[in-house]
């Protein structure tokens, strides 16, 4: 069983707990706000699963580095901070695997996207946008994931050349990708891709029914980045895991 370390114990951080037995894992301790990390005893776990808040992460990084610790990194909100947190992870030459969603079917997801963009190319009578739907408590908008999601379709379709996050008053500019949000109710995640031209429209949607889905995934990136060095992105590896069985959890 590898042991494993918890940093935030909201809806995720119980969710991880509930599932890491069967995914071959042992949470020996827990942090949150009431139980800092610097209280820590680091020989006692292998891997930290963070999923706390966008303010703790820099911290949460910069102590786990100092300790040699490898990480997997579900907070989001922290884009900002980015290039601080990445020249911190390569420079202390842990493993770590960052990730907007640990879903197996948001990765299915966001190559369909991918594939969806490219062909747009040779399509210039259709738009494409981007909204998602979070439930009240969510702190960031948009999701770590739709940002996700428009950079592949700002990277793949040439005539998009910048995100929108904010409501428009003005006609849209056509080299401008919007991604809207939406939060309320208990909505685990819904994203959408709509694709729109004049004689039809094409919807494609990912719908988290539970958190256990992303969970799973994180747990899986726990497994796979055990013993490893490097910073990556889960949908770099999530190939990987799914061709590798003697690494699968």
């Amino acid at each position: 069983m590898m042991k494993i370390a918890l940093i935030g114990y909201g809806a995720m951080g119980k969710e991880i707990h509930g599932l890491a037995e069967a995914h071959g894992c042992t949470v020996v301790q827990i942090f949150d706000a009431d139980n800092p990390l610097s209280n820590a005893d680091f020989a006692s776990w292998d891997v930290a699963v963070d999923f706390s808040s966008a303010d703790a992460i820099v911290a949460n990084v910069e102590l786990l580095c100092s300790m040699k610790k490898n990480m997997v990194i579900g907070t989001t909100g922290w884009n900002s901070q980015q290039e601080r947190i990445h020249n911190t992870i390569s420079k202390a030459g842990v493993g770590c695997v960052v990730g907007s969603n640990f879903s197996v079917g948001m990765q299915i997801f966001l190559r369909l996207t991918r594939t969806a963009a490219a062909l747009l190319n040779s399509t210039p009578d259709y738009d494409i946008m981007v909204h998602e739907w979070h439930h009240k408590r969510k702190a960031d908008s948009p999701s770590g994931t739709a940002l996700t999601i428009a950079n592949i379709v700002i990277s793949e379709l040439d005539r998009k050349k910048h995100v929108a996050t904010e409501t428009m008053h003005q006609p849209a500019d056509p080299e401008v990708l919007h991604v809207t949000s939406t939060r309320g109710g208990e909505i685990p995640g819904r994203h959408t891709v709509t694709i729109d031209g004049p004689f039809d429209r094409i919807d494609l949607i990912h719908d988290a029914r539970n958190r256990s889905g992303f969970a799973s995934g994180a747990l899986r990136a726990a497994q796979w980045i055990h013993g490893k060095n490097g910073l990556y992105r889960f949908e770099d590896i999530f190939s990987h895991m799914n061709n590798s069985s003697n690494e699968d959890c």
